[in-house]
């Protein structure tokens, strides 16, 4: 599927207060969108009305053309959302996590899942629980869905939280590599990025605060 999402006139309220208003950007295959501004801008809720998991004040958001909100299961086949919370049940393995999270849209196989699991440094904690896992495990184990066979748009909320030196670097070049092969990626994170691919830029909404 063609990728273009496009946001015009874009405002968010949030508890009563207006975060952002006026703000207009597009995205195309190959970009990266790192999201940033001070600590309540809005940072989360523009990724989370980009996932459609939030309606916008005023203004709107184009997939393809047509209102995002219109196309639930279009944006469903095109998206992987990974929030701020790694999202993973603690009682599961790292597989069943996996097997549970691609069952919804993109089932892998468990040879699949285990090489995702070693490419983030997991080998050997397949089948261990994952509330025994230290948090940068389990952000480890969300993260390893970047490994399956993912769709081209990632939207993800500060994914190198609890992440050591070697992670954040291997992290940034998997996410530099999936845009510089078409794919599209939109992330906030206060971390300064070392590996960008072609097509970054940053977007501050504090720019755009009400």
């Amino acid at each position: 599927m063609t990728l273009d999402l496009q946001a015009t006139g874009l405002a968010c309220e949030r508890d009563w207060r207006l975060l952002f208003e006026h703000l207009d950007f597009q995205l195309r295959p190959g970009d990266m969108l790192q999201v940033s501004g001070p600590n309540g801008s809005g940072k989360t809720s523009l990724l989370r009305l980009l996932a459609g998991l939030m309606q916008p004040t005023a203004g709107q958001i184009l997939l393809n053309g047509q209102p995002l909100g219109e196309q639930r299961h279009a944006l469903a086949s095109i998206l992987l959302w990974i929030g701020h919370a790694a999202g993973i049940k603690d009682l599961l393995s790292a597989e069943e996590n996996l097997a549970w999270l691609c069952a919804l849209h993109r089932p892998a196989t468990p040879e699949a899942i285990w090489q995702a699991l070693a490419a983030v440094g997991l080998r050997g904690f397949e089948d261990v629980p994952c509330h025994t896992l230290s948090a940068g495990q389990q952000r480890r184990v969300a993260l390893a869905r970047l490994y399956l066979d993912s769709p081209p748009l990632w939207i993800l909320d500060e994914p190198f939280t609890a992440l050591d030196k070697q992670g954040v670097a291997q992290l940034e070049a998997h996410l530099a590599a999936h845009c510089e092969a078409g794919g599209t990626v939109v992330l906030t994170t206060h971390h300064s990025l070392a590996c960008k691919p072609s097509g970054y830029r940053e977007l501050n909404v504090g720019q755009w605060a009400a």
